[in-house]
C-alpha cells in the first residue's frame, strides 16, 4: 500500500478516535453541574456584558455540537445541549463561542484574517472538487486544470491553519473568564479545561488532514511526466 494511503487512513481513523473522545467528554461534563447553576445561555449574556458587548444576541440553535458564532449576524448560536444546560460543559462551550465575539469586538487579527477568507473558501469549496478531479483525469493535456484545484485546496488549508489560533485564544479566553466569574471552582475548571481542549484537537486533526491532502496533490502535479 502507497505511503500516502497510509497516511490518509491514518488521519481518517484519528479523526473518527478524536471525535468519539469529544462525544464522551460532552457527555460526561454534561453531568457535571457548574458552580452558580447558571445555564448556558446566561453564562453567554453574562461573559458578553461582563466584557462590554451590548449587540451580540444569543440563540439556540437544533443539534449537538453545532454551537458557534457568526460575525456577520453577530449571533452566539447555542445548541441543545447548552442553551438550557447548567453544566460545566454548557458554561464552557458558551463561553468559548463568547469568546470568539470578544475576538470580534476586539478585531483579533487571526478572526479577521479567517472571516475575509470565508467567502474565498465557500467558493473553492463548492467548485474544487470537480476541477481536482477534471485535473487529474487531464494531468497530461491540460496539467494547468489541476493547479488551479490546488490552489483552491490551498486556500481551505490556509483557512484551517488559521481556524487553529482563532479557536485556541477563545478557548483561552473562556477558561480565564469563567474562572474568574465564579463559574468554575478548582474541581470542575480542570474538567471544562479537558472539554474545551478535546474539541481543539478536531481542529487539529482537521488541518493536518487537510495538510497532507494538499500534498498528495501536488506531488501528482509534480510527478506528472514521470
Amino acid at each position: 500500500m502507497p505511503m500516502i494511503w497510509i497516511v490518509f487512513i491514518g488521519f481518517a481513523l484519528l479523526s473518527y478516535l478524536v471525535q468519539l473522545n469529544l462525544q464522551s467528554k460532552f457527555k460526561k461534563y454534561s453531568k457535571v453541574p457548574n458552580t452558580n447553576g447558571m445555564t448556558g445561555r446566561e453564562v453567554a449574556l453574562k461573559m458578553l456584558n461582563d466584557n462590554g458587548i451590548y449587540d451580540v444576541q444569543v440563540t439556540h440553535t437544533p443539534g449537538t455540537l453545532t454551537d458557534h458564532y457568526n460575525p456577520m449576524t453577530k449571533t452566539v448560536n447555542l445548541s441543545e445541549g447548552v442553551f438550557n444546560s447548567n453544566s460545566i460543559m454548557a458554561a464552557a462551550v458558551a463561553a468559548h463561542e463568547c469568546g470568539h465575539a470578544v475576538q470580534h469586538a476586539k478585531a483579533y487579527a487571526p478572526l479577521k484574517m479567517r472571516s475575509a477568507l470565508v467567502p474565498i473558501v465557500s467558493f473553492a469549496s463548492q467548485w474544487m472538487s470537480w476541477i481536482l478531479l477534471a485535473g487529474i483525469l487531464m494531468i497530461q493535456s491540460f496539467p494547468q486544470l489541476l493547479l488551479i484545484g490546488i490552489i483552491l485546496f490551498a486556500t481551505t488549508t490556509l483557512f484551517s491553519f488559521i481556524t487553529l489560533p482563532v479557536e485556541i485564544d477563545a478557548s483561552k479566553r473562556a477558561l480565564v473568564w469563567i474562572n474568574g466569574a465564579g463559574i468554575s471552582n478548582s474541581r470542575n475548571h480542570t474538567q471544562a479545561e479537558d472539554a474545551l481542549r478535546s474539541a481543539a484537537y478536531t481542529y487539529v486533526v482537521a488541518a493536518l488532514s487537510s495538510l497532507a491532502t494538499l500534498i498528495y496533490y501536488i506531488m501528482i502535479f509534480v510527478g506528472r511526466r514521470n
